[in-house]
């Protein structure tokens, strides 16, 4: 299916429900534009300058459904002004019953990678969080698609809405997460040429939203360090750091 395709059935599925459904029940929207000095994910570096990342959800009633892209700003990859990923995901979120502490997700991914000749790519994934403590985390992505493996990620972290304010209904908040990944034999073998399982990669990050006129800005800073053996060998480049800023305003 073509991305203009794909785009265009989207926004028909959700103008449709958005018809159908009463004022109470109404959809959420909500766009994010971010800049990030550089892009890591799970420990690869797949563009290691300035990236623009906008994204677009809907969601009702648990339901959400996104379009995420990564537009490259710099010549580094021979690339710039154009978007080198596409992702499209479903997900369902929701609290167990009468557990009100545990919560899970379902969902899947479709990874685009226009203007690169990379081979587009499917994850269907699943997790668990727990309202407690450092709101652990665990969750599994399936590659069912080209690399036909697994990645897991357990997460934790710590937020406060209201750490000081800058002036009347400025509030300045604190985001603090860490979080751990692990890819099996074959899932590491496809991206790091790593025929073994063994942790990948360690992530942390700080983010200060600051809420201004109906918007959220999001300054952030990370540090992403591999960790196995044969993966901080792959020649990849074993430390990130890298900062960014975000906005987001729910519609």
């Amino acid at each position: 299916m073509k991305k203009t395709a794909f785009i265009e059935g989207l926004l028909g599925v959700v103008f449709s429900v958005t018809a159908a459904v009463s004022a109470e029940d109404r959809i959420g929207f909500e766009v994010t534009a971010d800049y990030f000095s550089k892009y890591v994910w799970r420990g690869q570096n797949p563009v290691a300058d300035s990236v623009f990342q906008p994204s677009v959800s809907a969601a009702y009633k648990g339901l959400t459904g996104s379009i995420w892209g990564n537009c490259e700003l710099t010549t580094v990859n021979g690339n710039s002004g154009e978007f080198t990923e596409v992702d499209y995901s479903i997900d369902y979120s929701r609290q167990f019953p009468r557990i009100e502490w545990l919560g899970y997700s379902v969902g899947l991914i479709y990874y685009d990678f226009p203007n690169t000749g990379f081979a587009s790519t499917t994850e269907l994934y699943w997790g668990f969080s727990a309202d407690v403590l450092l709101s652990p985390s665990v969750t599994a992505y399936l590659d069912v698609d080209q690399v036909q493996g697994t990645y897991l990620s357990f997460a934790v972290g710590h937020s406060v809405d209201r750490m000081v304010e800058l002036g009347p209904d400025v509030p300045v908040g604190l985001e603090l997460g860490a979080a751990i990944g692990w890819g099996s034999s074959s899932y590491n073998a496809s991206y790091w040429s790593v025929p073994r399982g063994e942790l990948n990669d360690l992530a942390l990050s700080v983010s200060v939203p600051i809420s201004i006129a109906g918007c959220t800005v999001t300054p952030s800073v990370h540090y992403v360090t591999l960790l196995g053996d044969g993966i901080r060998a792959s020649g990849a480049g074993t430390d990130f750091f890298f900062a960014g800023i975000g906005i987001t305003k729910a519609l």
